[in-house]
């Protein structure tokens, strides 16, 4: 099978990646219906992301040991598991929601480590960043798609609940298809080149290289970016603006909305420019939109802010992904292993949002924002040196 053709149900398993943003959309309903406490519901998210820490490394020593395309099939079964468990669960085994998010955590971490290891499989190195950005389009319009389907199960099907199997089936089409398309199996030319095995030591060895080292930190950022718009704009509209709780809660929508734009023009556009040339003029455009909303007159120009920053820092996670694949598409299963751990550390920006905003107020928040921007910058200007000396 031609190359290009293989590169379909690789973009579906994006898809299914897209299932993590689940949590967000079904939590107030699980709550509802177990009568969880908030403190009990709020250990749902965890059962997702602490997985990211865990075993993203273990995922890339599968993918050297079973091969890049029966970790992801593995991570579809896995993810098939966790859709078809919340039929059974209600208010008295409430647990069986927690097993169930448990198993969606480790389905998308393995996914989310194997995934863009399998696409530079049958993709050319310099076009990476491209694809994993069209990748990254397509995991976003599952995200935006997923309230829609809660709504509809709920009002056309009379169980919101109905969304699991939906996506169960989903996932199951998304393995199939991903079983039956012939991928050419990098053990085969590995077995040639007799390489040393993934191990856990091997991946951390790739922290050694400075230019992996530095695209690392910066998945860090880019994730602390997204997770700081997202918690940033509602209350940003809420203390500065007065704008009604409701409305405001609506406001990261315009964010969501930029990121899935990015994620198509960053597809087509790396397609043709280099990612390391486009990197430090994306942050750069994206810290002054940044900088922008301390002094936005009102909610309407604040928004817009956001919008162009989002535009621009949306492809900051594929941009260091692509690169430090391009830069050794040998160690890829090392590298997206690295990568996806460092997701997890997206996750210490929320304390930090929440000791700005207490002692500067909603201020705070943006400053928090703008030094993950401005750190994302510093990147692409190391970013473009770096591909000049390879030059």
């Amino acid at each position: 099978m031609k190359k290009n053709t293989a590169i379909w149900p690789i973009l579906a398993g994006f898809f299914v990646m897209g299932f993590c943003d689940i949590i967000g959309t079904v939590m107030n309903q699980v709550k509802a219906e177990c009568a969880l406490d908030d403190v009990t519901a709020g250990f749902l998210p965890s059962m997702i992301f602490i997985w990211f820490f865990l075993i993203s490394i273990p995922t890339g020593i599968l993918c050297g040991k079973a091969g890049r395309k029966n970790t992801v099939l593995l991570s579809l079964c896995i993810t098939l598991a966790a859709m078809l468990l919340p039929l059974f669960a209600n208010a008295e085994r409430f647990w069986i929601y927690f097993v169930s998010f448990a198993l969606l955590g480790i389905g998308n971490t393995i996914i989310q480590a194997a995934l863009p290891a399998l696409m530079s499989n049958v993709v050319a190195s310099d076009q990476l960043t491209s694809r994993i950005s069209l990748g990254q389009f397509v995991k976003a319009i599952c995200a935006a798609l997923t309230p829609v389907f809660v709504y509809l199960t709920a009002t056309l099907l009379g169980n919101w609940k109905l969304l699991f199997p939906l996506y169960g089936f989903l996932t199951l089409l998304a393995a199939l298809w991903l079983l039956l398309t012939r991928i050419p199996d990098e053990r085969s030319q590995a077995a040639a080149d007799k390489p040393q095995p993934t191990t856990f030591l091997s991946c951390l060895a790739m922290l050694g290289n400075p230019f992996v080292l530095a695209m690392t930190i910066g998945i860090l950022f880019s994730v602390g970016a997204d997770v700081g718009f997202a918690v940033t704009i509602p209350e940003y509209l809420k203390n500065v603006y007065q704008v009604d709780l409701d409305l405001a809660g609506v406001g990261p929508t315009v964010y969501f909305i930029a990121k899935t734009i990015a994620a198509a023009l960053g597809a087509a556009v790396f397609a043709k420019i280099s990612a390391a040339k486009c990197f430090p003029w994306c942050m750069g455009i994206g810290l002054l939109a940044t900088l922008a909303m301390f002094v936005a007159p009102s909610a309407g120009t604040f928004l817009a802010c956001v919008f162009v920053a989002a535009l621009m820092t949306a492809n900051s996670f594929g941009m260091c992904m692509g690169l430090a694949l391009d830069k050794a598409p040998e160690k890829a299963n090392e590298i997206t292993a690295l990568m996806v751990m460092a997701i997890v550390g997206g996750a210490i920006v929320t304390p930090v949002l929440g000791f700005a905003q207490s002692r500067f107020g909603a201020a705070g928040l943006v400053s928090v924002l703008s030094v993950c921007v401005a750190f994302l910058l510093c990147l692409g200007v190391f970013a473009t040196k770096s591909s000049k000396k390879n030059a």
